[in-house]
């Protein structure tokens, strides 16, 4: 299961007891407290605390105390502003911090975003539990013939069947074997730090990650991208639905200019130019190389 029962008892108990404050809150996003976003099969996402809301991002950009006499009009064109001008600093002015459990493997991808602060589970001290992410049938793909870091088509009949069960089977034994050598019943045992060596990089691991919404946003842009590895692209989905709850002018400006929009280089637009003139650009007059002019033509259709 996603979370323990204790896990949801202390959700429970501290949902139960509100405490007032001064602060900004952010309706929407006190709706998320504690609660657990369940992801994959035995992963969630869930909020422990944040700092900050949309007002924030513009008391920050416009540098004054309080809400001022500006209208939501203008905060949401404030903030778009900010966003399409790619003004970075108003929106570090808004942070969270997620309690993540997740698959080892996606653990690794996840820590190359740099700009967060991360406390992770210990397997030194404590020993983890027999968690272990096995994709379902149809996430089973073969290697992609024309990306080296993609997948191709789903795998299907005996080939998906053995390819499951030794995802099972490998995971069971590793553990049995971890456990094993761990044990203290009849034998020194082996010391956890060196045992964890032995575990697959599918079982589960916990963290707590505290990140500010600009950086946040560039994790989303790369993480939530259709390109994206579908176990990370998941948790990224997870955490998308929490933020526009949270911030949802910053949210929708994000999603229109990042996540909606396209980065085009001097040539590129040099060749819209002559394009909307009536010229016809071909990749061999358009000064681009060939991958380039692949992905220009995606961008304009």
């Amino acid at each position: 299961m996603p979370i323990t029962a204790e896990q949801q008892a202390e959700i429970d108990e501290l949902r139960a007891n509100a405490k007032p404050t001064l602060r900004a809150v952010a309706e929407g996003m006190e709706n998320h407290l504690y609660k657990a976003h369940d992801v994959l099969d035995h992963g969630f996402i869930r909020v422990i605390d944040y700092m900050g809301d949309d007002a924030a991002i513009c008391q920050a950009a416009r540098v004054s105390y309080g809400k001022g006499t500006k209208s939501v009009q203008n905060d949401e064109g404030l903030i778009r502003y900010l966003m399409r001008h790619w003004h970075s600093t108003p929106f570090e002015m808004c942070e969270i911090k997620l309690h993540v459990k997740l698959p080892v493997f996606v653990a690794r991808q996840w820590i190359r975003h740099r700009t967060a602060n991360v406390n992770e589970y210990s397997a030194r001290y404590s020993i983890l539990d027999r968690e272990f992410y096995i994709p379902e049938p149809d996430k089973l793909a073969a290697q992609s013939v024309i990306n080296n870091q993609g997948r191709g088509e789903a795998l299907t009949g005996e080939e998906a069947a053995r390819v499951l069960e030794y995802l099972k089977g490998d995971a069971a034994r590793c553990y049995d074997h971890y456990a094993e050598m761990i044990d203290q019943e009849g034998q020194q045992g082996l010391a956890r730090e060196l045992a964890r060596m032995n575990l697959p990089a599918n079982i589960y691991t916990q963290w707590y990650w505290k990140v500010d919404l600009h950086n946040l946003f560039h994790f989303l842009r790369l993480r939530a991208d259709a390109h994206a590895q579908y176990e990370i692209r998941v948790y990224a989905d997870a955490i998308c639905n929490v933020v526009a709850d949270w911030v949802p002018a910053a949210y929708s400006a994000f999603e229109d200019y990042r996540m909606g929009g396209a980065n085009l280089s001097g040539k590129a637009i040099d060749c819209v130019r002559r394009m909307l003139k009536g010229e016809k650009v071909t990749q061999e007059t358009s000064g681009m190389s060939k991958g380039e002019w692949r992905e220009f033509e995606g961008i304009i259709g």
